[in-house]
């Protein structure tokens, strides 16, 4: 019986030997139990586990930490050190995501509008005018408003004279030579005849100047610039001009190429359609034949409505503007010197 006893402590001390032999070395050791968790837990993070999440990049650092930044090929990533000293320049997708915010709302190196606008200036070489600039007096009415639209010139006027000659080339009427040789030979022995009823007198004033005549520019129209009427008698017109004659209901007198009227000469023959100079050559034909001439011609080329009476009438001076207009020439109303070359006549 004591046999078996002993043989069933040794059995006992044997397996409580045998299992304090299997326990791990730290449950041994009381001072170093603590640390035992914590290399379970490291032995468990160097595992890898299915499906985990790759931790994130940290976001870059702000403001100077930028400028240490090394160059890298990620998208969004600044291309070289100190590229950043503006801030808000760049819209690269990606860029500086994560930064911080600013005062304004909008993320550190999120650009503003402005700023953005500014940057896109700068790359393209444009510079913003400033906002209180005046406009050029040039600018287009889109950016200074439109311009006021000046009045147009008189045709008396030198712009007036530079518009029509500038616009005769388009409707510029010539006589057909033969025509006017032919209209001249019908009117050899024409002679006029006063119609006050139909084309009214005019009256004498000492004052008169013919109107527009001071804008009338070279020699052949100084007689019309230097005109003014004169009263003088038979006797003073005589030892004064070599021909004075009656023509259509008044006298004229002849001087160098021009028909002029000779008020005072006879107070019951003062009968004239016209106050002024009336060109006729170096031919001294009579005024009135070379107004029927003008007449027919400018009747025959439709300038001309009313009758070939040899009277410089407001009919006969309208044809005349009319055809100096579309020729080119100075608007005078008159027979002068250039029109009657420009009709064939001079």
């Amino acid at each position: 019986m004591k046999k078996l006893t002993s043989l069933l402590i040794s059995c006992s001390l044997a397996l409580a030997g045998a299992a304090l032999a299997q326990q791990p070395v730290e449950q041994q050791s009381p001072s170093k139990g603590k640390r035992a968790p914590e290399k379970a837990r490291a032995t468990q993070a160097q595992q890898p586990k299915p499906n985990a999440a790759k931790p994130e990049t940290p976001p870059a650092k702000q403001h100077g930490a930028i400028k240490d930044r090394e160059p890298t090929n990620q998208p969004g990533a600044m291309k070289e050190r100190g590229a950043t000293h503006e801030r808000g320049t760049t819209n690269e997708p990606g860029a500086r995501k994560g930064g911080r915010t600013d005062v304004s709302g909008q993320p550190a190196g999120a650009p503003s509008p402005g700023a953005k606008q500014q940057a896109q200036e700068r790359r393209k070489g444009m510079k913003t005018p400033p906002a209180n600039a005046k406009a050029s007096p040039h600018a287009t009415p889109a950016t200074a408003g439109a311009k006021p639209t000046a009045a147009p010139p008189s045709p008396a006027s030198p712009a007036g004279q530079q518009n029509a000659q500038a616009n005769a080339g388009a409707k510029a009427k010539k006589p057909d030579p033969q025509k006017v040789q032919q209209i001249k030979s019908q009117h050899a022995n024409f002679r006029a005849q006063p119609k006050p009823q139909q084309v009214p007198a005019v009256t004498y004033n000492q004052n008169y100047r013919i109107q527009g005549s001071d804008r009338w520019q070279g020699p052949q129209y100084e007689v019309f610039r230097s005109y003014h009427p004169e009263w003088h008698d038979q006797g003073w017109y005589r030892s004064h001009y070599n021909r004075v004659e009656l023509i259509g209901g008044g006298y004229y007198y002849w001087n160098n190429g021009y028909w002029y009227p000779a008020w005072g000469y006879s107070p019951s023959a003062q009968y004239y359609a016209y106050d002024g100079p009336i060109y006729v050559g170096h031919h001294a034909e009579p005024p009135d034949k070379v107004i029927a001439d003008v007449q027919g011609v400018l009747q025959e080329m439709g300038y001309y409505k009313g009758e070939v009476d040899g009277l410089l009438g407001p009919l006969t001076r309208e044809a005349l503007t009319a055809y100096q207009n579309d020729n080119g020439l100075t608007t005078t109303a008159a027979i002068d010197q250039p029109t009657l070359d420009s009709l064939g006549m001079g």
